[in-house]
């Protein structure tokens, strides 16, 4: 899906936003990359336009129902970034009392 500024998402709870909204923002506030997350992404990480965006997802196999790893970024004192992940078939079940 090509998006181009800003649209209300499918469920109509949030927001989408195209490259040119973060090439926007990533210039305005002089950063080389803006980190988000609250969206499962399959291997816990995902970069988007041009590597300026990274969407970090935490949770493996989220809510038993998807097969996602889990992913950590861990960022040097030097602003090297690394990701630790947690592939799906290494998570705990939490059971139901």
């Amino acid at each position: 899906m090509d998006i181009t500024g800003w649209g209300e998402n499918d469920r109509g709870v949030s927001y989408t936003f195209g490259p040119d909204v973060v090439q926007t923002m990533t210039e305005k506030f002089g950063i080389d990359l803006v980190c988000r997350a609250h969206q499962v992404v399959e291997d816990g990480y995902e970069f988007f336009h041009k590597r300026q965006l990274v969407t970090i997802f935490s949770a493996p196999n989220y809510c038993g129902e998807f097969d996602n790893a889990g992913g950590c970024l861990q960022v040097e004192k030097d602003l090297r970034c690394s990701f630790a992940i947690v592939p799906p078939s290494q998570s705990v079940e939490v059971k139901k009392k």
